[in-house]
């Protein structure tokens, strides 16, 4: 595979968010919104902005595969691609879409690049504030050329991150952080006003970008179980700390 230019990705993604986006915001119209399932929305833009996406990172990589959210719901068989050799953008178009759908700020795109089942490369871009985070497998992450280091260690009780409410941690640790969306949950981590998460859902294009970008930044991620991260992995329970000796502390609480 031919090296791909993080920042030829960016302007893809920001070009899709501004022209297909957040012309839409506040401006759905009822026909624009629907649901897959109770309480999973999908609009208009979700389904523009992936189509989007799709021709230009394709034409980009000639030759890679995608696996992004909307395809998936119409066909469960596309995440197979994910065990492909070719390599495969994991695309979310909306992430947080019911806030997008009902007029709250925290949504975004985030883009992952998958080779052989191993993330090499991730993007979470913020639309509204016109911010990209990006990471390379081995070469960091960053926001605005920015290197990005998780936040220390710092004692249970202080900690404030992502979890139900109803989780064992919920009693341990200081709040938690509900954005209904996960890139704003990495973000989140990557920027110091969290320190952990646990996701009980193992969406490869909720994940796939944070995780390397978490993990670039210093982190420590894992599967409950202990076993590590891949986008390919369709069940378990994932556990985002700032270091091994935390994720262990955290994981005895669960």
């Amino acid at each position: 595979m031919s090296r791909v230019d993080p920042q030829a990705v960016a302007a893809i993604i920001r070009d899709t968010a501004e022209s297909v986006i957040l012309p839409r915001f506040h401006h759905l119209s009822a026909s624009d919104i629907r649901e897959k399932g109770p309480g999973d929305y999908v609009t208009i833009a979700d389904t523009e902005a992936e189509a989007l996406l799709t021709r230009r990172l394709t034409e980009l990589l000639p030759g890679s595969l995608v696996v992004g959210e909307e395809a998936v719901a119409a066909d469960g068989s596309v995440l197979d691609r994910l065990s492909d050799h070719a390599p495969v953008w994991i695309i979310d178009p909306v992430d947080g879409t019911a806030n997008f759908a009902h007029g709250r700020k925290k949504f975004a795109v985030i883009v992952a690049l998958a080779v052989e089942g191993r993330t090499v490369m991730g993007w979470i871009h913020d639309p509204l504030n016109d911010r990209t985070a990006m990471a390379e497998i081995g070469g960091g992450s960053f926001i605005g050329g920015i290197r990005l280091q998780v936040r220390d260690d710092i004692p249970l009780a202080e900690m404030q991150g992502n979890c139900r409410k109803s989780s064992a941690l919920s009693h341990y640790i200081k709040s938690i952080h509900r954005n209904g969306s996960a890139a704003h949950d990495y973000l989140d981590l990557l920027e110091g006003r969290s320190q952990f998460a646990h996701y009980l859902r193992m969406k490869p294009w909720d994940h796939a970008a944070g995780v390397l970008m978490h993990l670039e930044a210093g982190g420590h991620a894992a599967l409950c179980d202990g076993s590590l991260y891949d986008p390919t992995m369709r069940d378990g329970h994932l556990l985002m700390a700032p270091s091994v000796s935390s994720w262990d502390l955290l994981r005895g609480m669960l």
